[in-house]
């Protein structure tokens, strides 16, 4: 079955706690602290596997966790960095946060992605020895890792999309100048998926052709199945056109064409503006007046025209020389840019809650709304520093503080951020 969108949740795994421990020695009157660090969690991370072709392994599997950090133990010892947790996707699927709709990556490369990050370990108490503090009987938990709900939703990889109505021979045309084997019968809809094929042209030449599925009129509106596979031909160079010429199914090539047209300017006007060559099919069946008026009427509109006949690959390779010729005038297939996720979304969560706990002269604030603000905040630059303290306020964080005892000069610690009081 052909999936190409589907939505997940997925959860880096959690920092190990650091740990609270004092060294123990034979004739060793006090040691002091040696809690060791929590370990980090485990990052999800997304990586392309050249042997899917749809996101169906997504179907029934819903949720992705990967492994916490082991805690902190004695002796200075470190716990464990958890496990990475990776998940495949087929080429071109991109990446994006459902809630704020950014758009995180766009998984057209080799190169790995880092959904989640696994949350930092905590300090154990050795991190906390002063002179005046040399027994300190706590440590930090360790920080949550990252948890999103995120959609996945394949956009083929093609150089070249076929348009035209059901039944016109576009998997004909595939299958005859590529190795693709789709499935081909006299009957609307024979093909239901996005079929892919390389089409060579000669030692180091090739190009990628789509055969777009299910377009009709009304398509962009959700009609038959092109609403749900128009999407494919976004990334596409250019557009190859196949149109009926000889009316076999009673229908008006010159309507026909414009019908196909207008579906793709009420999906997304960007697509319409794509280069098309337009192939006139079925000649064999066509008289040499609906060949001409047909090619006039293409021609008039300044698009190139080629006569074909795919069963018997006549005029196929000229239009695929035409094909490539153009090709080589363009700029690669499109992808798309990475965004950043606002820090007002962040922000927005603040209402989720906080914990501050003390010990001794620290004050420990916990809130997982925080751990992206603050990994965004430049300690160095006024303004980011001014945003942090605002957020602060506003959250009721110095509020709990103050009423907590907090005096001047005492330490806040979040997360791994530590700063004096100054009220």
């Amino acid at each position: 079955m052909f999936v190409d969108i589907a939505k997940i949740k997925i959860k880096a795994g959690n920092g190990g706690n650091g740990a609270v421990a004092f060294h123990r020695e034979k004739y060793v009157a006090s040691g002091g602290p040696d809690g060791g660090d929590g370990g980090r969690g485990g990052n999800i991370v997304f990586r392309v596997n050249t042997n899917l072709s749809t996101l169906a392994d997504f179907r029934y599997k819903k949720s992705y966790k990967a492994k916490n950090g082991e805690d902190g133990r004695g002796s200075h010892c470190n716990g464990k960095k958890g496990e990475d947790l990776y998940i495949d996707v087929p080429y071109g699927t991109l990446i994006r946060e459902v809630e704020s709709g950014t758009l995180m990556a766009d998984m057209s490369s080799n190169e790995e992605f880092i959904a989640a990050h696994g949350g930092k370990g905590g300090w154990g108490n050795v991190h906390f020895a002063t002179p005046t503090r040399q027994t300190p009987r706590f440590a930090k938990n360790g920080m949550p890792g990252e948890d999103w709900e995120v959609q996945l939703e394949l956009k083929l990889l093609a150089d070249v999309g076929l348009l035209g109505f059901p039944n016109v021979g576009k998997s004909t045309l595939i299958s005859v100048v590529s190795q693709a084997k789709p499935n081909i019968g006299n009957y609307h809809f024979t093909t239901i998926t996005p079929v892919l094929g390389v089409v060579s042209m000669g030692e180091g030449s090739s190009f990628v052709m789509a055969d777009i599925p299910g377009l009709i009129e009304g398509a962009a509106d959700g009609v038959g199945l092109g609403h749900d596979f128009l999407r494919h031909v976004e990334r596409c160079r250019m557009l190859v056109h196949i149109v009926d010429v000889a009316g076999s199914e009673g229908r008006d090539p010159i309507a026909d064409f414009e019908a196909i047209n207008a579906e793709l300017v009420k999906f997304n006007p960007e697509m319409a503006k794509l280069p098309q060559i337009v192939a006139g099919n079925k000649s064999d069946l066509a008289t040499p007046e609906q060949i001409d008026r047909f090619r006039s009427y293409v021609e008039d509109l300044g698009l190139p025209y080629f006569s074909i006949c795919a069963p018997i690959a006549e005029g196929t390779q000229e239009l695929i020389n035409a094909v490539a010729a153009k090709l080589a005038t363009l700029p690669p297939i499109k992808r798309y840019e990475a965004e950043e996720i606002p820090l007002e979304f962040y922000e927005k969560k603040k209402n989720t809650g906080f914990t501050v706990r003390r010990e001794d002269d620290v004050f420990i604030v916990e809130a997982e709304w925080l751990i992206p603000i603050l990994a965004k905040t430049d300690m160095d630059d006024y303004e980011s520093l001014q945003y942090l303290q605002r957020v602060i306020v506003s959250s009721g964080i110095e509020e709990e503080l103050l009423r907590q005892g907090i005096t001047e000069g005492d330490t806040v610690s979040i997360y791994d951020l530590e700063f004096e009081f100054v009220p």
